[in-house]
């Protein structure tokens, strides 16, 4: 635990204090806002490795939905055929995991960050060369007490949740092999999806309002930025 406090949380914390005090206005709702974006930048490399395996993947489906009706009878031959085309494709299925994987340690070092950031007595963790301002301005642009639970923050990360995991959807089969045998674990993953884009969002708002403001904003600001991401990743590829 104290290896985590010192090389994750502390850090993190100290960064969320010092951008509290440099960025004008003393307002914590931009000092999470901008956390969170820098956070995000310093994981770019290993979201973008993972959004770019998920949309390989995708990619594949209508090559991997054409064995799987060649091979419906023959499950050794799928399988030695879909590791085939993985291999010509250079696609690693299992790719898009490691990634996230590393960012989670770091995630939950955020999250502890943004529970305690509004509490002077957690100010005792600042470093030496970090000021201490005494105390924090909880209200967000003046409007919004982040100490308290806000419902519209919870919503609105409901809302961009929404679009998050929309842009995710794994696509379904074609028409012309929709509904055959070799196409089924295709169409059930594409329900699953469908119904996790409605799932997830209600579960955000409902959690969300739950928490205090400022974790609800620091999952509006992640969501945001994971947006600009996703889109830079599908929408390129979408073009080339």
């Amino acid at each position: 635990m104290n290896v985590f406090h010192e090389a994750l949380y502390r850090p993190l914390f100290n960064l969320l204090i010092w951008l509290y005090d440099v960025i004008p206005g003393a307002d914590i709702g931009f000092a999470i806002i901008a956390l969170t974006v820098l956070v995000k930048l310093a994981l770019w490399p290993l979201t973008n490795a993972s959004l770019k395996s998920q949309k390989a993947l995708q990619d594949l489906q209508p090559k991997l939905d054409a064995l799987k009706e060649e091979h419906k009878d023959d499950k050794e031959k799928l399988a030695k055929s879909m590791m085939e085309l993985y291999s010509s494709e250079k696609v690693n299925p299992l790719s898009s995991c490691l990634p996230i994987l590393v960012q989670i340690p770091i995630l939950i070092a955020l999250y502890r960050v943004l529970s305690d950031g509004l509490h002077v007595e957690s100010l005792s963790a600042l470093y030496s060369f970090v000021a201490n301002p005494g105390a924090i301005n909880e209200m967000f642009l003046g409007i919004v007490n982040l100490g308290e639970r806000s419902v519209p923050l919870a919503v609105l990360a409901g809302l961009f949740q929404f679009w998050q995991t929309r842009m995710l959807l794994a696509r379904r089969p074609p028409k012309q092999v929709r509904g055959k045998p070799g196409a089924k674990d295709e169409e059930m993953l594409a329900s699953m999806n469908q119904s996790m884009m409605y799932f997830m969002p209600v579960m955000t708002v409902v959690i969300g309002a739950s928490l205090p403001g400022g974790l609800t904003l620091y999952w509006v600001a992640i969501n945001v930025v994971s947006i600009v991401q996703q889109y830079m990743v599908f929408g390129k590829k979408a073009k080339s």
